[in-house]
């Protein structure tokens, strides 16, 4: 890896994405913290989920499941006192499926009003029907 590009990934923004939406901010606590003193990679990945169904669950209008994480990459730890913020944007809608990415950045606490990309995701959910079979989207 060059200089350059290992530079970029601890890089700090002043700025937040303006072409994706918020759809969770959250602050993890002492409980989320694994042995080493970071966040559990498992408790960053269950936001993301999280985060990553909002968009779908408005094109969906009803039950839908994750089907696939089609990528998931730590940039950088996730620290106690980090304030996190997950931003969304649809990325596809098939027939049943609709596929998002996911991007966390994090404000650590004592950097207030930086950011560091800490995770990025790509996700992958379904609408189901009542018996959890795949169920057409409607289209808007």
């Amino acid at each position: 890896m060059s200089a350059d590009s290992s530079a970029n990934l601890t890089a700090t923004l002043k700025s937040l994405p303006a072409d994706m939406e918020l759809v969770l901010k959250v602050i993890p606590m002492p409980a989320d913290c694994n042995a080493n003193g970071d966040i559990f990679g498992g408790w960053v990945m269950a936001q993301c989920d999280l985060a990553g169904s909002v968009i779908p669950a408005r094109h969906a209008k009803g039950r839908m499941a994750t089907v696939a994480v089609n990528e998931f990459i730590f940039k950088q730890p996730v620290r106690l006192g980090d304030v996190l913020s997950f931003y969304s944007k649809l990325v596809r809608i098939g027939r049943t499926s609709i596929t998002v990415l996911v991007e966390v950045f994090a404000e650590r606490l004592r950097a207030q009003g930086e950011y560091i990309k800490v995770t990025e995701a790509t996700f992958t959910y379904v609408a189901i029907d009542d018996d959890g079979r795949p169920r057409p989207i409607e289209k808007a």
